[in-house]
């Protein structure tokens, strides 16, 4: 059976502000130290499961020609244009309905494009095992994380296990407060929801017939004309008229039947870019906790996150638990404890009319 990989890169990760914009999304940027873009390296790490030819890009039409320019060597037909943000249950549906026209039913991959991950080798093992379950089980794989640490910004499954490295969902629950967050680290029942899902095209299109039967009425429309000319203009037409809804609410959490919903846990530094904090656990950090990049002078701080460039200097005096980040036109400097409130500065920017800084 054809495996095929689905990249979800219409994200606008507002909460990486004022390095990620409207114009480039965090997922065009490079974080690390290699310069490779999150786009780059998610595509990157997964050449050893898909062709080249066998990878989807699902990003917003504005980004396509991004996507061209990073990804060169993926086929141009393979860049599926979203001409509006609906979320990631219309993206997926998108995805799958096209993959199963040009396939017939195939083993599809869902990866998030802003995810960084340490160890590429256990990743693919994770992944090589989703395919095998997928296949043979019609199974709808997550791959579940295991917790660290007690995290209020994930989603979480409840898992049970029945024997190898394969767990039984019980039910997936939405991000927790900090005292429901550290029950469920404490317990060992419960994986972090990474949002990477493995699962036949023919199994999540049925699921999505009996829970979102709006939006698969759409993308039949969509599905039928795939590869003839009016595909562009149908889309054009059809995807405005999608609820925006993520496919965890839309359909894993609505599944009743979860003998057929299984979760792999990864360990493999799995890391999700959600905000700027998450730099301190991919950069190299000093013996004072500081994550320092650019032209840096630092007297006396602690625990600090800085991201500038080798232009302008930045002189940085006794500051603790801070996050600067310096661009070009903008700088922010917030709480660390702040930083999930970034966002809020993408929602001034927007009612108070500043557009060219957003």
């Amino acid at each position: 059976m054809k495996t095929a990989a689905v990249i979800m890169a219409g994200g606008r990760g507002e909460r990486f502000w004022p390095t990620s914009r409207e114009k480039r999304p965090k997922q065009f940027h490079s974080l690390t130290a290699d310069e490779k873009t999150l786009l780059q390296l998610t595509k990157e790490r997964i050449g050893d499961i898909v062709q080249t030819e066998d990878i989807f890009v699902v990003t917003n039409k504005k980004y396509a020609d991004l996507v061209r320019e990073q990804l060169p060597d993926i086929p141009v037909e393979n860049i599926l244009a979203e001409p509006v943000d609906r979320n990631t249950a219309p993206c997926v549906g998108f995805a799958a309905s096209v993959i199963e026209k040009k396939y017939g039913d195939a083993i599809m991959m869902a990866l998030p494009s802003d995810h960084l991950i340490k160890s590429n080798t256990l990743f693919r093992d994770s992944l090589k095992n989703a395919v095998d379950i997928a296949e043979t089980k019609d199974a709808l794989v997550t791959i579940g994380i295991m917790p660290v640490y007690p995290e209020t910004g994930y989603g979480y499954i409840h898992f049970s296990k029945n024997g190898g490295n394969i767990y039984k969902v019980l039910e997936f629950i939405e991000k927790p407060d900090f005292d429901k967050a550290k029950e469920y680290f404490d317990s060992g029942e419960y994986l972090w929801n990474s949002g990477m899902f493995v699962w036949k095209t023919s199994v999540i299109l049925n699921e999505m017939r009996k829970f979102m039967p709006d939006l698969m009425a759409g993308l039949e429309k969509i599905k039928r004309c795939y590869q003839t000319k009016a595909f562009d203009s149908i889309v054009e037409a059809v995807y405005p008229g999608f609820k925006p809804q993520s496919i965890d609410y839309g359909v894993m959490e609505k599944i009743t039947n979860l003998s057929k919903v299984c979760t792999i846990p990864g360990s493999f530094g799995w890391n999700d870019i959600g905000s700027w904090l998450a730099l301190e656990r991919v950069r190299p950090i000093d013996k004072n906790n500081n994550a320092l990049q650019g032209n840096i002078v630092n007297i006396d701080c602690r625990d600090i996150l800085v991201r500038g460039s080798e232009k302008r200097l930045i002189a940085l005096v006794g500051l603790e638990g801070v996050v600067v980040v310096d661009t070009d036109d903008a700088l922010l400097v917030c709480n660390k404890e702040n930083t999930q409130d970034v966002k809020k500065v993408v929602e001034f920017l927007k009612t108070h009319g500043k557009k060219e800084f957003l």
